[in-house]
Order: structure tokens, then C-alpha cells, then sequence
């Protein structure tokens, strides 16, 4: 039996330094899921909301068990993820464990990234399945906290980014929304993206597009309950069924990697455009080469493309599967095959490009 177990060349300090690396990763894991918990049972936010608590006063406080209470603290205690203060036997979050835990709408808050992972986890079977066989996996069969994760996820960046930084850096886009116009908002989701520029151009008419039928419905009640439903029209629409035109801006966020004929798609949005009308088109900050991305955030978005958007893309036509680190250079290419012939990086955060494209 030792002699099956012995590996040639092994070093054993790197053994030990690659098992417990392992060991860390599975801690997380751990410590992620039981954030998610920890969200939805509220217990975050009444820790963010009070003064240190015993056990017992936070029990009350959430409404939860006390005894699985207990050892959530405990656990999130030694993962680092809430402090505990020995002479009391207390618990509290640090002002900067509560912005990444609990502050919802922050850029750092954590939450949505955390509830597209556990949906990853409840349906890992499935993933499996498609793993094995290669198949194709719509994104309508995902498990629901993934639609509610993933706007919860990007819209805080949005929220940052978008109004003040992405559309100023598209040439001559402002201008144009300020004297009213028609903008497109592609794999619209939930609407926050729609709903966040209706609110700052109110004379422009927004329309998101979505092949989600239940996210359309989440994103017209949500532009109802924003005031904004009289600028804004959300339709169940692939991208080459659109039937509206003459667009002076059409956003693709976060979304074109997940099409299964990206370049058909492109193709057909430069047709919708106005004449020196604008694509502006998000997708997560990658390099080139594979070399270039291994790293934490490579790692996040290779998984997530692994589990989510290379499936989504083989679930449609063509299935061409760009992935989620598809890179600018491979961008440009899909953008010059659909006709675009002007083509810039305009902008970038630490997790997103914005690329400019026009006819």
C-alpha cells in the first residue's frame, strides 16, 4: 500500500505547500456557502446594524436557530469572515467585513458573486452531464439564484462605472443621448444596466432585449418601480430577431461571449445602428493568451466560463464558445468579421474593457 502511494520526484515540502493551498481553497468553500446562508438568513446585516452580539441576542435578533447559530459563528469566526471577542464571548463585523459582506450595492459586496456560485453548486450534477457529453447548456436551465446573482453581481460596477466613466469615453455619445435618442441595451438581464441610464438620460428611449422571458418580467417591474418605465421597453428577443432600428447606442454588457454566433450577432447589431451610430460592447478585462490570465481574477472567470457562458454559447447556433477571457484581439476580430471597421479600447476598470466599435 506505501508503495502505491509513493510518487516519483516528489518533493515533500511542495506536497505539503500544494495540500494546503488545497486545504485553504476547500476552507473557502466552505466559508462561500455559508456567506450565502448567512445573507439570506439576514444575519450579516443585523451584525452590521448593532454593537457586538452574544450568540443568544443575535439569535433573537435574525429569528434563526441558536445552536446552528453558534456554529456558523464559529466557523465564519476562524475563516476570518466575523470577529469574536474572547472576554465575552461576542461577535461583530469589522466596517470593512461589512461593506464586503453585508453592504449591498457596493462594488466590494460579495453576496452576488457568492449566489451565482451556490447556484453552481446546486445543480452541479447538470454540469456534469455537459462536462461529459459536451452538450450544450441554455442559460434559462440554470438554477434561479444565477439570474439574481449575476445582476446583483455587475450592477454596483454598472452603478460605478457606467453613467459617469464608460458612456463619457464613447466619442460623441453623450452628446447625442442628451438630445434624446434610441439606445439598445443587448442581454439586458434584469434591466440595472437599462434602468440606470433611463435614469440619467430621460429624454432618450431604452430599449433592453433579453431571450429570458422571466428576466424581462424581473426588468420591467424593476423600471416600474424606479419611475422609469415610461423611457424604457423590455422585449424577449434573441439578438437576430430584433425588429427595431436606427439606434444611436447599442450596449452589449457582459454578454457577447455567452452568444453562440457572436459574430452573426455583431453583424446584425451594426444593422440596427444609425448611420455613425455606436456599439459599446463590455466584456470582462482579459488578455490575449492564456499566460496572461493566471491569476485570481482569470480564475474566477475561467470557472465561471467553464460552468455558465462556454454552455450557454453551444446551447445556440453555431455554438462558436469564445469563453469568458476571450481577450481584445480575439473581440476585434469577431467586431472586423461583422463589418465594424473603427474599433478602440475606451475604457477599463480591474474587472471590465469597454470597446467602442462603429461601422
Amino acid at each position: 500500500m506505501e508503495e502505491l502511494m509513493m510518487q516519483p520526484d516528489v518533493d515533500d515540502a511542495r506536497l505539503e505547500e500544494f495540500a494546503g493551498k488545497v486545504l485553504q481553497d476547500a476552507g473557502g468553500a466552505y466559508a462561500l456557502l455559508l456567506s450565502f446562508i448567512g445573507d439570506q438568513a439576514s444575519v450579516y446585516s443585523t451584525l452590521r446594524d448593532n454593537d457586538a452580539c452574544s450568540c443568544e441576542e443575535l439569535a433573537n435578533l435574525c429569528g434563526v436557530d441558536e445552536r446552528y447559530l453558534r456554529e456558523w459563528l464559529s466557523a465564519q469566526a476562524a475563516a476570518g469572515y466575523v470577529m469574536y471577542r474572547e472576554r465575552d464571548e461576542r461577535f461583530y463585523l469589522t466596517p470593512e467585513q461589512a461593506v464586503v459582506l453585508a453592504q449591498e450595492g457596493h462594488p466590494a459586496c460579495m453576496q452576488g458573486l457568492f449566489q451565482i456560485m451556490v447556484a453552481q453548486f446546486a445543480t452541479h450534477e447538470k454540469a456534469l452531464e455537459v462536462f461529459q457529453t459536451g452538450a450544450g447548456r441554455p442559460w434559462g436551465e440554470h438554477h434561479g439564484c444565477c439570474f439574481c446573482g449575476t445582476d446583483r453581481f455587475f450592477r454596483p460596477g454598472y452603478a460605478a462605472n457606467l453613467v459617469k466613466d464608460w458612456l463619457p469615453a464613447l466619442e460623441g455619445v453623450v452628446e447625442k443621448l442628451g438630445a434624446g435618442s434610441r439606445v439598445a441595451d443587448i442581454g439586458c438581464g434584469h434591466g440595472s444596466s437599462s434602468v440606470l441610464m433611463a435614469q440619467a438620460f430621460p429624454a432618450v428611449e431604452f430599449y433592453g432585449y433579453d431571450f429570458h422571458a422571466p428576466s424581462i418580467e424581473s426588468a420591467t417591474a424593476r423600471a416600474a418601480d424606479e419611475g422609469v418605465a415610461g423611457n424604457t421597453h423590455f422585449i424577449t428577443s434573441s439578438v437576430k430577431e430584433i425588429a427595431e432600428d436606427n439606434f444611436e447606442l447599442i450596449c452589449v454588457f457582459d454578454a457577447l461571449h455567452d452568444m453562440g454566433d457572436p459574430v452573426g450577432a455583431a453583424r446584425h447589431l451594426r444593422e440596427c445602428l444609425a448611420p455613425g451610430g455606436t456599439l459599446m460592447l463590455v466584456e470582462p478585462l482579459a488578455g490575449d493568451k492564456l499566460s496572461d490570465n493566471l491569476h485570481l481574477l482569470g480564475q474566477i472567470c475561467y470557472s465561471a466560463s467553464t460552468l455558465i457562458c462556454t454552455p450557454a454559447s453551444r446551447a445556440q447556433e453555431v455554438g462558436l464558445a469564445l469563453g469568458a477571457q476571450a481577450g481584445e484581439k480575439r473581440l476585434r476580430e469577431v467586431l472586423a468579421e461583422a463589418g465594424f471597421t473603427h474599433v478602440r479600447r475606451a475604457a477599463e476598470t480591474d474587472i471590465n474593457m469597454v470597446i467602442e466599435a462603429r461601422a
